[in-house]
């Protein structure tokens, strides 16, 4: 068979929908308060081919830049020959999702302003640098056995039963 190059060419599985979310889009898609500035994924719905996404922004996150009343306007970054690019694509509704990418900043800096606030009251110094998970602490193990005694274990020697 000829080699195709066609929009949708090498998609079969990346458009595909997934178990049981086949069937029209819920309303809550088309509801959805989108915003100027709010984060974004682009994930083409196959059964929507209106304002359908290229196949190379799909799963792309990028930054609304305009809304209109049926489609979002996603400033996303595209990589050509070494260099990146940022690409202004219109995209319709039924095609987007809010991203995430943003919950765990946002949950930190309110964390951080409410440390900040309480240090602010009691007059501690409080760190508020991100820590990797430090090693466990150094204990010591209870006795061994009932009676306190250290139960040492050989090997018995080896004895040939022929």
């Amino acid at each position: 068979m000829p080699h195709s190059f066609g929009v949708r060419a090498r998609t079969r599985h990346m458009f595909r929908r997934k178990f049981r979310t086949h069937g029209p889009v819920n309303l809550s898609q088309y509801l959805m308060p989108l915003k100027v500035g709010d984060y974004v994924d682009i994930f083409a719905n196959s059964s929507i081919h209106k304002g359908m996404p290229h196949k190379h922004y799909h799963g792309r996150t990028g930054v609304v830049f305009n809304v209109t009343k049926s489609a979002i306007g996603v400033r996303v970054n595209k990589p050509v020959n070494g260099r990146i690019l940022e690409k202004r694509i219109h995209v319709r509704v039924e095609h987007v999702r809010k991203s995430k990418c943003q919950q765990e900043i946002i949950r930190r800096k309110q964390e951080n302003e409410a440390a900040k606030a309480k240090a602010r009251e009691t007059g501690v110094k409080v760190s508020l640098k991100r820590t990797p998970i430090l090693p466990k602490g150094a204990y010591y193990l209870p006795k061994a056995g009932e009676d306190g005694v250290v139960t040492t274990i050989q090997p018995l020697p080896f004895s040939d039963l022929v």
